[in-house]
């Protein structure tokens, strides 16, 4: 059965200079069409997606006029609809890369050596190193969960901050640790509630969590899912990560850890410049990802926060991004779990 496909965007590279140190060679030698299917996971509205077609619609303007850039995405589809899509994609012969966005492992292992001549590339925690023509990326948002850590420990009263998680996953426990790290740098003796909702999308079991920690005294609350209405009836702080989502909340968001893609499609292009030029895929065998030095995450702006949040605080906070940002700083990878 063929799968859901929707949505189409294309766009088109105009004059201009190449800002690519990749694709900084002559304008004869270079491809001129590139065209991504990508295998959504969620729904585009959600941060995951989202903040991916945001970076693909500012890369494009970087790599034109070297590089025709189109793309188009599916609905959320898994298992054997995500298979039936990607083999649909890669046997018409149109598609340079082909994107699973999210945990696809499992399917490209059983198309990726038929086609050969095709990127596939996969994003974030539950995949596994294939290597060949799959490319595996990663989202470590521990930097900013740090600082997000630390505006906790300055601001919480009652001393204690909640944490809601979707699951125990290696890349949701470095946030976690981070920004137990982070309150801890600035208030040695904090104390914590965490639970994990066994969900990437359930927002009312969230909420529930959530009003249990604040019950249980938390008036500063991480919340690594989307419902922050919590936050909102109660009055307390609120965090958000992947993506800024302060329009949701503004009188709870106080700012967002954020993720930003253009640093993994950069790298990604560059490896299909030199696949394009004769050179074979050399897929990563461990997850790459990039740093907030590397431009790949950062916190958000306070927006409604910037006026009433401490000016020393602030400075604080900013001196410390500072000392990430020329790794001064070094923020340990904590990927244990949680109690």
């Amino acid at each position: 059965m063929a799968p859901n496909i929707t949505r189409r965007t294309t766009l088109l590279g105009s004059a201009g200079a190449i800002l690519l140190a990749g694709f900084a060679r002559s304008f004869a030698a270079e491809p001129t069409k590139l065209k991504i299917a990508i295998i959504m996971e969620s729904r585009v509205d959600v941060g995951w997606c989202s903040t991916l077609l945001d970076s693909l619609n500012k890369i494009k303007g970087e790599i034109a006029p070297t590089v025709d850039l189109s793309w188009e995405y599916t609905d959320p589809l898994w298992n054997e609809d995500a298979e039936n899509a990607m083999r649909l994609y890669a046997e018409s012969g149109e598609y340079d890369i082909i994107w699973g966005h999210g945990r696809y492992s499992d399917q490209i292992k059983k198309l990726n050596a038929d086609f050969p001549d095709i990127m596939f590339v996969v994003a974030g925690s539950g995949n596994v190193p294939i290597g060949a023509n799959q490319y595996w990326i990663y989202k470590r948002l521990h930097e900013p969960s740090y600082l997000l850590g630390m505006l906790a420990g300055r601001t919480t009263k009652t001393g204690v901050i909640g944490l809601v998680g979707t699951f125990a996953a290696d890349d949701v426990n470095d946030q976690i640790n981070a920004y137990l790290d982070g309150a801890r740098s600035v208030r040695p003796d904090i104390q914590h509630r965490v639970s994990f909702i066994g969900s990437w999308s359930d927002n009312a079991l969230a909420a529930e969590h959530a009003n249990v920690q604040i019950a249980s005294g938390a008036d500063v609350v991480f919340m690594l899912t989307d419902n922050f209405k919590p936050c909102e009836e109660h009055k307390i702080m609120c965090f958000a990560n992947i993506s800024d989502q302060s329009k949701n909340a503004p009188s709870a968001l106080a700012s967002s850890a954020v993720i930003n893609w253009e640093p993994d499609l950069r790298w990604l292009l560059d490896e299909w410049q030199k696949h394009k030029a004769g050179g074979q895929f050399s897929g990563n065998a461990e997850p790459k990802w990039f740093s907030m030095a590397d431009g790949g995450t950062d916190i958000a702006p306070y927006h409604e926060f910037e006026a009433t949040l401490p000016d020393a605080v602030k400075q604080e906070i900013a001196a410390t991004r500072q000392k990430i940002l020329s790794r001064e700083l070094v923020v340990a990878v904590n990927t244990a779990e949680v109690k």
